[in-house]
């Protein structure tokens, strides 16, 4: 059972911004409501500001919290956009394998390429939430198939099957203080959609968000981001998702399907889609551009043999589930679930 949790801001800074205090309230009294110690590590909560100009602060706290050993979750406070510049901070001296130890870490979006960093030194995290997405939902309680899947990991340190939610809600258009105890709009939920290939499959899951794995590549956001990642041999080589299962899903910028296609396209030309047993890919927010998704992805990989699941609630499209990287998952379409081995 989880008892000490610390929360880091490894990418956007949020929580040091006074916007933000009247959520950060909701989701430490909800914490706290589990029985849990909460922590924030130093540099957590000193704004968007400092949070982008100190990279090395962001990844102080990481190993700090890694190697503290009466922490046993590290809590990603959201994603962002710029977690990669912690690299060489955790790289140049080894420092992350040298402090990384048996804890969950649990986050996602630009914690995709946090993610590739633990598995780059054999620590599988957890993916699918965090504290200001999800723990601090602005509704009266956290959204009910959210919180099942954070309380059993909590609970027991891991997640033993997920299953489709039943709805699906808008993002809000607003998070300020007189949206507290506003419902979310909520639409019914049909699924997860096979969209090619055998419905019953295996193997551990790896991936993230399609757009920070797309920009591990491409310079258009930053310039350095791909020469960076490149030189710490970030993204996991062919032989590395080898019989693994791939997660995509799409961040709230909405990527259009033409980006959505050149970012599919380039992971095909990584050799992934030659390499993996199968694909799962996440609800779009909104359902912007479900459809077109769909399409692209069976034009783009071009393998009718490869199985490709789509609508998977995980990712940026609420209520989320979380998803067990480095764990053997079995994949089921026909019965509409994913079931995971004990670690």
């Amino acid at each position: 059972m989880i008892k000490n949790i610390a929360i880091v801001s490894l990418s956007a800074g949020l929580l040091g911004e006074d916007f933000a205090e009247h959520e950060i309230g909701i989701g430490v009294k909800r914490l706290e409501e589990y029985g849990l110690n909460v922590r924030f590590m130093p540099n957590s909560r000193k704004g968007l500001t400092f949070t982008r100009e100190h990279p090395e602060e962001r990844a102080a706290d990481l190993l700090q919290a890694f190697r503290d050993p009466d922490i046993d979750m590290i809590l990603c406070a959201i994603g962002g956009d710029d977690t990669y510049k912690l690299l060489p901070y955790l790289f140049d001296n080894n420092e992350l394998a040298g402090a990384v130890s048996d804890k969950v870490f649990l986050g996602f979006s630009d914690t995709t390429v946090n993610h590739f960093m633990l598995h780059k030194v054999g620590l599988s995290g957890f993916y699918g939430q965090s504290f200001l997405s999800d723990v601090c939902e602005l509704e009266d309680e956290m959204l009910p198939y959210t919180r099942k899947y954070f309380e059993e990991l909590i609970r027991t340190g891991r997640i033993k099957e997920i299953r489709p939610s039943s709805l699906w809600y808008e993002e809000r258009k607003s998070f300020g203080e007189d949206q507290a105890g506003v419902p979310r709009v909520s639409h019914p939920d049909h699924g997860f959609e096979l969209l090619q290939g055998d419905p019953v499959f295996s193997g551990e899951i790896l991936g993230g968000c399609i757009d920070s794995m797309f920009e591990m590549f491409d310079p258009c956001r930053y310039a350095d981001m791909p020469e960076l990642c490149k030189k710490y041999s970030l993204f996991p080589d062919r032989d590395d998702w080898e019989g693994k299962i791939l997660l995509i899903e799409s961040s709230e910028e909405k990527m259009p399907p033409e980006k959505y296609a050149r970012a599919v396209a380039l992971l095909k030309k990584q050799g992934v889609f030659d390499a993996v047993s199968g694909v799962l890919a996440g609800k779009p927010m909104d359902e912007i551009y479900a459809a077109e998704y769909k399409q692209i992805l069976v034009r783009e990989i071009a393998d009718p043999a490869l199985p490709v699941v789509f609508n998977i609630n995980i990712g940026h499209a609420a209520p989320r589930c979380i998803i067990p990287f480095g764990v053997k998952a079995a994949v089921d379409v026909n019965e509409q679930v994913i079931r995971f081995a004990e670690s």
